[in-house]
């Protein structure tokens, strides 16, 4: 699978499975554009792990969830870069808390994010790939937007609209050569998961088939497929990444 002369951007690609699919995506010969919001840090480190593996990075900082920052960021890209081919929706934050009590604007900070900011960010990038007539566009969902998941009534919304989102788009774009598709984790190891108790952790293992959470790799290289010429035939699908946790 072969991306040399592609451009990527993969928002909330500075950790995680961000920074796993920015780096997959570079090691292919994409020119990756990693955003990030606050952690510059982090941004940094991805960069500097793609550069050890011969990648071409450039970081841009800027909020999904911000119409005229996304229009300017997406602006500048295809200014600085001359194209803009693939874009992974992955920026995405939790604010968790039984509906009852959960506030308003904590339901809005995760709609806003995880939900619009896919929308903003495909409609900016997909004026490029309807010019060159060739896109792809995988959006990052997940179990819980399709089981659902106690506590997290916003992010589980926000998730399932995606794939709302992936399948409309997906009809929309087919005819100039845009796929559009979306990629579904289930548990991954990351630093969000560091944070359950070894209890939950193991708990949550028993509802897994394989009896062990993913890998961030696991989800590049699903996202490398999608976006490949071996996926140039998908369009409007969900591959679930998630051991059997749901089927």
């Amino acid at each position: 699978m072969n991306l040399a002369g592609k451009v990527a951007v993969v928002t909330g690609g500075s950790r995680g499975i961000g920074r796993a699919i920015c780096i997959r995506l570079a090691s292919m010969g994409a020119l990756v554009y990693v955003n990030y919001v606050s952690r510059s840090s982090a941004a940094e480190e991805t960069a500097t792990l793609i550069q050890q593996v011969g990648g071409r990075v450039e970081i841009i900082n800027f909020d999904v969830a911000e119409s005229t920052a996304v229009q300017n960021s997406f602006k500048k890209i295809v200014s600085e870069a001359g194209s803009l081919d693939i874009l992974v929706n992955n920026a995405g934050i939790t604010r968790d808390g039984l509906m009852a009590r959960m506030k308003e604007e904590d339901w809005d900070a995760v709609i806003d994010t995880n939900l619009k900011g896919a929308f903003l960010c495909s409609k900016a990038a997909s004026r490029e790939m309807m010019k060159k007539k060739w896109g792809r566009i995988v959006n990052i969902s997940s179990v819980s937007g399709f089981a659902g998941n106690p506590g997290q009534t916003n992010y589980s919304a926000a998730k399932a609209g995606m794939i709302g989102l992936t399948k409309a788009m997906a009809r929309e774009y087919a005819s100039r050569n845009i796929t559009v598709n979306s990629v579904a984790p289930g548990y991954i190891a990351t630093e969000m998961t560091e944070l359950l108790s070894e209890e939950v952790r193991e708990q949550i293992k028993k509802e897994i088939l394989l009896a062990s959470f993913g890998k961030v790799e696991d989800v590049a290289g699903a996202v490398a497929y999608l976006v490949s010429d071996d996926g140039s035939y998908i369009t409007g699908q969900t591959l679930h990444v998630n051991g059997g946790m749901y089927m």
